[in-house]
């Protein structure tokens, strides 16, 4: 049986081993996709909307999913100073150059969802459409917060057991609705697997980029970007990073601008439920219009 994927390994122009998924399509003539996950998070998160949205059939579309530096297997930067936005922003745009992608749909993800923003207004032939999830101009000081307090603290567990226990303890009262089988599965995505064993997933040393950063400013500018862009914004129900304000704030502002919460989640939603799922599956179908992507090598 064909996997689902395929590996890619690419250099950064520092040096950098990098990784990314393919999710590949033959002969697709949709939007492609761009997955960017959040600070700590990897490629696997998109596995299931990528799943969804690489169908071998006429609605199919090639899917990446990313792993910045220093996340998921991409190597790990000697210098913490270069987990930063700017950085990883060059890293992806110098990915879809080596891919050949233009006018893609990006979905970002908390930090993910500000690189598409900076997408917009440094190459906007890079973006044709955007889903943001669950990010906005505005970020929350107490979701901040919260996920400085954990970035490079989480324990390594022993087992994928005692890893499961775990995730489920430090996200079940952000995450009521995620079904108790499902946390195994989120285990995993949330630690590298190496021999069997749960191993990091990320390098702790990005926790000293975030004592570093002050008062994050908000970021209308980047989002207008946007405003001549499909996008569609996924705003977790118990998010404490995007605000049902800013939310609306952002209807406000952008004419083309969709918008779904997610019941039970926080965040960010976790891309496997079926209406975010179909959500997402049903706005980049009407946001590819008539365009009509060349197949693109693996």
């Amino acid at each position: 049986m064909q996997p689902a994927y395929r590996d890619i390994h690419f250099t950064s122009r520092d040096g950098l081993r990098l990784y990314a998924r393919h999710y590949p399509v033959t002969g697709a003539w949709r939007r492609p996709v761009v997955c960017l996950p959040g600070l700590t998070r990897n490629s696997r998160d998109f596995h299931d909307l990528a799943l969804a949205l690489a169908t071998q059939d006429a609605e199919g579309r090639n899917v990446y999913a990313l792993d910045y530096r220093g996340r998921g297997r991409s190597q790990y930067d000697p210098n913490w100073r270069n987990y930063s936005i700017l950085i990883e922003l060059h890293d992806v745009l110098d990915f879809m150059i080596v891919k050949g992608l233009k006018h893609a749909a990006v979905i970002g993800t908390s930090r993910g969802g500000i690189l598409a923003m900076l997408m917009a207004v440094i190459r906007p032939a890079s973006v044709g459409a955007v889903v943001l999830n669950d990010i906005g101009p505005v970020i929350e000081s107490d979701g901040l917060t919260r996920i400085a307090a954990y970035v490079g603290r989480v324990p390594l567990p022993a087992d994928w057991a005692e890893a499961t226990r775990l995730v489920r303890d430090i996200n079940q009262r952000q995450f009521p609705a995620v079904p108790e089988a499902q946390w195994g599965e989120l285990a995993h995505q949330y630690f590298n697997d190496d021999n069997g064993l749960p191993s990091p997933a990320y390098d702790p040393a990005l926790a000293k980029g975030l004592a570093q950063m002050k008062a994050i400013p908000e970021l209308w500018p980047q989002f207008l970007a946007l405003a001549a862009v499909p996008t569609l914004v996924l705003r977790g129900e118990h998010s404490d990073i995007l605000s049902a304000v800013t939310l609306e704030e952002m209807r406000r502002r952008h004419p083309r601008l969709e918008a779904i919460t997610v019941s039970g989640e926080g965040h960010a939603p976790l891309l496997k439920d079926p209406v975010s799922v179909g959500s997402i599956a049903t706005f980049l179908a009407r946001s590819d219009g008539d365009v009509r992507v060349a197949e693109v090598a693996a």
